[in-house]
């Protein structure tokens, strides 16, 4: 086995990777006024958030959040942790789930946009957060979607519910199927609002998953996170989302209950980049709107999708047993860039690896190795490595004469 070691530094940063740094695993004010379920009669007011900072790759980071998870959108990198696995109750960051459920019907064309659903008295009688839907009527799936991911609507979850399932109960089946299929391990539902429930619950991660799946699964109706009011029933609400208000996100939802606090899943692309952040567990409205930004800009601004390297640089020149030339050039199979804190590509070690000599005949674009890209703390992924272009083998006289001067 022939081995090169080398270092790399310098580069571009590009956007695109397939290299993950985690190395753990992944009240009523009237009017149209946004409200979210209040807890449950027996539920307790949220422990007090923990001193232990979130663990990322460049250290330590203090956050108020109790529950928190950051991810990097292209490569599903883990940024930020804080209890990212641990069960809490997720408040209105549920209706993303129901959303994939809608979302999942209108691809499969078993539910239409311009499609009308009844409005059960149930629904209609939902407390908490609503967009107000009429006892009796029917009301358009579009309409339904904008009044449960802009207005946090609990009734429109409902008539959703139960217009393509029968009932809640049956689609809350259909939800954790979903999750299953998914690979959401920490969540659990019992409703599609978010209403407190004891055993409903989610993770930090499996929000932040669950946004990455609804961005790259449905980008024809992930619009509608980004919409920033919506009128309906003679009523204008403003989005829950701080951040989307303000321009600095264009999804996801809100949330907030007694036991779980106040909640955000949002997501920003800047430059090429796009980034998701899950928090749950603190104290105000206010805070949460802070913090969420504050914990955006410094995603952004603590890493970089760094180009290591490019489909066909020439990383060895290999020899070649019995072919018309004795050395072949070996070449980088494919682009290969890597999100990493910023500082770090110059810190970025690559080693061959490979069989050699290699016999001919060879064929361009044949496998001959691999590249093994590693970084500080022991990370490191794999890159393969190909031959330049075709070697014949040499003829019966020219095989006899190289052996000869051999």
């Amino acid at each position: 086995m022939h081995t090169r070691r080398f270092l790399l530094a310098g580069g571009a940063a590009l956007a695109s990777t397939g290299y993950s740094f985690n190395a753990f695993a992944r009240k009523v004010r009237g009017g149209a006024a946004h409200v979210h379920a209040p807890a449950a009669a027996a539920a307790t007011q949220p422990a007090p958030v923990p001193e232990t900072p979130a663990v990322t790759p460049v250290g330590p980071v203090d956050t108020v959040a109790r529950w928190a998870c950051i991810l990097d959108y292209n490569s599903g990198a883990t940024l930020l942790e804080k209890a990212a696995d641990e069960r809490m109750p997720p408040s209105s960051l549920t209706k993303m789930m129901t959303a994939y459920v809608t979302f999942t019907m209108l691809k499969s064309g078993r539910l239409k946009l311009d499609q009308t659903l009844p409005v059960s008295e149930k629904a209609w009688r939902m407390q908490g957060s609503r967009m107000f839907v009429p006892l009796g009527q029917s009301v358009s799936v579009e309409d339904l979607i904008q009044g449960m991911v802009i207005q946090s609507g609990n009734d429109a979850c409902v008539v959703l519910a139960e217009g393509i399932s029968g009932s809640e109960e049956q689609f809350v089946a259909l939800m954790n199927e979903m999750a299953g299929k998914l690979g959401l391990t920490n969540s659990h539902f019992l409703n599609a609002t978010g209403w407190p429930a004891d055993g409903h619950y989610m993770s930090a991660r499996d929000v932040a998953y669950l946004a990455l799946r609804l961005i790259h699964d449905f980008p024809e109706y992930y619009h509608y996170f980004s919409e920033k009011e919506f009128f309906f029933n003679k009523i204008r609400q403003e989005n829950r989302n701080a951040l989307v208000v303000k321009g600095l996100a264009d999804g996801l939802k809100t949330g907030h209950t007694d036991a779980g606090g106040f909640g955000l899943c949002a997501s920003s692309e800047r430059e090429g980049r796009r980034v998701i952040l899950a928090l749950n567990g603190m104290p105000t409205s206010n805070v949460r709107a802070r913090e969420s930004e504050r914990l955006m800009g410094w995603a952004f601004a603590n890493f970089e999708s760094a180009k290591i390297l490019s489909k066909g640089d020439v990383v060895e020149q290999a020899p070649v047993w019995m072919g018309q030339v004795q050395t072949v050039p070996l070449v980088v199979a494919q682009d290969f860039t890597m999100l990493l804190p910023h500082g770090w590509r110059n810190s970025t070690h690559v080693s061959l690896d490979y069989q050699g000599p290699l016999a001919a005949p060879l064929k361009q674009g044949q496998p001959a190795g691999q590249l093994t890209v590693l970084l500080p703390g022991g990370r490191q992924a794999l890159v393969p490595v190909v031959v330049g272009q075709d070697v014949p083998a040499l003829g019966v006289l020219g095989r006899a004469a190289r052996r000869l001067h051999l």
